[in-house]
């Protein structure tokens, strides 16, 4: 009996024992992160509450430091104003004791025509050089030396001296682009006293000021929209950055209003379709009598489908190669052009009293056939699956899928037997075509010279300014890949003020600057519109064969 009994317990410590073996790592690891939550609560309600733009990170690109503690961090939070680095238990005192950039100087009455430099200690950026001694800062591994967040000059620690914290700040080499703090409390103090005389503010006495607004599209090309708020937001005023998944254009461009009449330079981060969206609101400012404030744009092109920026010389897409601060010169460094606007309107046959005509306005290309069926095939499966998308060399290869299916089919053809087409009211006849494509710029189909062709025959120059429309045929979708590659011409059919297209009959792929749909019978008329105010990059204008190579 006694046996029976000592197994009986041995069996049920062994149950305890085990039972104790799963149940403890579970219960750690509910603990931690019942921890890890909690802490992360109260980081976001920190975040919410603080004055600066804290964003946390598991991992900083170089070696970083609290700015609290100053132990070294591998994870914590920065703030992607001022560039403070802090670890997660420092995070509130960090929040109390450091000021973030103001974008306007407190106080009221005559401000200040000038400022003191912001000091901020350690984490100074690599390769940096001390203002006074010249030679390198931030190369001990320790919190140690200051940089300004204004004009970024660095200092180290011993040359620090009391004169330096009192100084003036100069702004640095984007003092022609940044709005300073005093001039925005200054203009505040104006409209309290219901003034307008902006012109007497300071920095309308300083030559060259073009102050630049920077507008954002998170949501284009991977990502990199995040990444380039910041990087602006460290350089600029906070207050000059705009996120546009936040706030529509029209909204940002009204910081326009308060400063000098055509000098504003607006940088747009994004596709071609961010840059119609920042155009299309430029155009509700001359509408509402604004127009001594509409601003001169650049381009900086993020995602797919960059051709507008290609043609002016912004590039065929942005990857981060070139840093932050060689963009910003670029944009003081360009000229400004005129670029010209057309309204597409398409009006369906039969139904001219009941329905209101379509209307659309076209920067870069209308087309009907191949290439508009590619973009609607394209569109749709990314409305199904836009995760697969975020990529450009994806977005390429369902490009290239779609146009070697069209290839074998040819939804297409005979289309000269589908429509009429009229180049300033003249009849044209058309040869055996697939394809109609009407060009205002000078790419198209990601970095092909379409007018050009392989550049062999005598043509008539094609401008983005002239108030011409260029006008080409293509056989299908097998012609434009040839002419992508130079090894084919385009059906030239001539250039016009004025472009009338009639569908007589079926359903075909239509689009305007890479929107595309399907149209049934229906009359296409694209007239001049408008000239929108362009900055024009010199040499950087890509063919598409390098980036297509490196990819």
């Amino acid at each position: 009996g006694s046996g029976d009994a000592s197994r009986a317990v041995a069996d049920w410590r062994l149950a305890v024992w085990t039972l104790c073996s799963v149940l403890l790592p579970v219960l750690i690891t509910a603990w931690c992160s019942f921890q890890r939550s909690r802490r992360q609560l109260l980081m976001r309600d920190i975040f919410r509450k603080s004055k600066h733009d804290w964003h946390y990170t598991d991992l900083f690109g170089q070696p970083s430091y609290c700015c609290v503690c100053a132990q070294h961090i591998l994870r914590g939070a920065f703030c992607g104003c001022c560039g403070l680095r802090v670890s997660e238990r420092c995070l509130k005192k960090a929040d109390q004791r450091f000021l973030c950039k103001e974008i306007m100087m407190r106080g009221t009455g005559a401000g200040p025509s000038s400022m003191p430099h912001h000091w901020i200690r350690g984490n100074v950026p690599l390769c940096s050089c001390c203002m006074v001694c010249k030679q390198q800062c931030g190369t001990q591994p320790k919190l140690c030396d200051y940089r300004c967040v204004w004009c970024q000059y660095t200092v180290h620690d011993e040359c620090m001296v009391d004169c330096l914290r009192t100084e003036d700040c100069t702004f640095g080499e984007f003092k022609d682009l940044i709005i300073p703090p005093y001039y925005l409390s200054e203009i505040n103090q104006i409209r309290k006293e219901k003034r307008t005389n902006y012109e007497k503010v300071v920095p309308y006495c300083r030559k060259h000021w073009m102050p630049v607004i920077v507008l954002a599209n998170t949501r284009s090309g991977n990502n990199m929209g995040e990444t380039l708020l910041g990087e602006f937001k460290m350089l600029l005023n906070p207050v000059q950055v705009f996120d546009l998944s936040k706030i529509v254009p029209a909204k940002a461009l009204q910081l326009c209003t308060l400063l000098p009449c055509n000098a504003v330079r607006v940088l747009v981060c994004g596709g071609d379709g961010t840059v119609g969206w920042v155009l299309d609101a430029i155009d509700e400012m001359k509408i509402k009598g604004q127009e001594r404030y509409i601003p001169q744009v650049a381009i900086l092109p993020l995602g797919t489908g960059n051709d507008l920026s290609n043609t002016l010389g912004w590039g065929a897409g942005y990857a981060g190669e070139v840093p932050v601060e060689q963009i910003l010169r670029n944009v003081m460094e360009a000229d400004g052009i005129k670029l010209d606007r057309w309204k597409v309107q398409v009006t369906n046959k039969g139904y001219y009293n009941l329905r209101k005509p379509k209307v659309f306005t076209m920067n870069n290309y209308f087309s009907i056939g191949p290439d508009a069926l590619m973009a609607l095939n394209f569109h749709a499966h990314r409305e199904k699956t836009p995760s697969l998308f975020s990529s450009r060399i994806i977005n390429k290869a369902v490009y290239f899928f779609y146009g070697t299916k069209d290839c074998l089919v040819q939804e297409c053809k005979d289309l000269n037997k589908k429509v009429e087409l009229e180049l300033d009211g003249e009849r044209i006849e058309l040869p055996n075509l697939e394809g109609i494509i009407v060009l205002n710029i000078g790419y198209w189909g990601g970095g092909c010279r379409l007018w050009e062709g392989m550049g062999d025959e005598p043509y008539p120059l094609a401008r983005h300014d002239d108030g011409l429309l260029e006008v080409v045929g293509v056989h299908g979708s097998f012609h434009c890949a040839q002419i992508q590659v130079k090894l084919a011409n385009p059906v030239r059919l001539g250039q016009a003020h004025t472009v009338r297209l009639i569908l007589k009959s079926s359903k075909m792929p239509m689009q305007v600057d890479g929107e595309p749909w399907a149209q049934g019978p229906c009359t296409v008329t694209i007239t001049h519109k408008t000239h929108a105010l362009m900055l024009y990059h010199s040499g950087e204008q890509t063919d598409d064969d390098a980036s297509s190579l490196s990819e």
